[in-house]
């Protein structure tokens, strides 16, 4: 199982835009997204990916509430299932002790992950390229017995992303 994993668009639509196709492209069967949209537009784009998706609120979507009738947004923490994988999704990591099998989180711009006491703790970092020139998303895949993190970013000079692969076992 594949899961395409982004947060702080922060309104850049064009760059949300080619993370999803190309998270897409790398297989992914579902998004997740960790929070600060921006605009209804990242929203649009979520629910146009055609993947099964689920998104938080961060602390700088105050504005879309009146739009999130139309949309997967849930508040903080928030708890789900996918096949056999409980999860924590959360856009400020408050809630890191967690009986979830993995925590996604986002808020601080930087690409994080752990594995601690059978619980994977992740950032896919920023999608906007705010606090430094790079444009991140994760895909995490989920197998039997371990956990596969491709981290990827791209200089917002380029078109090409480069990868770097993260393993836990489980």
């Amino acid at each position: 199982m594949k899961i395409a994993i982004l947060s702080d668009s922060h309104s850049k639509v064009a760059l949300t835009k080619e993370a999803i196709d190309f998270l897409k492209k790398c297989g992914a069967q579902y998004l997740v997204h960790a929070g600060d949209f921006g605009c209804e537009e990242t929203l649009q784009l979520l629910q146009d990916s055609q993947l099964p998706y689920v998104c938080v609120f961060g602390n700088n979507d105050y504005n879309l509430v009146e739009v999130a009738h139309k949309y997967n947004i849930h508040k903080e923490p928030y708890n789900f299932k996918i096949k056999d994988n409980t999860f924590t999704l959360m856009h400020m990591p408050y809630y890191m002790s967690s009986q979830a099998d993995i925590v996604l989180f986002g808020h601080t711009h930087i690409f994080e992950h752990e594995y601690k006491n059978k619980t994977l703790f992740l950032n896919p970092g920023e999608i906007c390229a705010r606090e430094k020139p790079l444009s991140e998303c994760v895909l995490l895949e989920i197998n039997e017995n371990e956990y596969i993190i491709n981290y990827y970013s791209k200089s917002i000079d380029s078109n090409e992303y480069e990868r770097k692969e993260v393993k836990y076992e489980k």
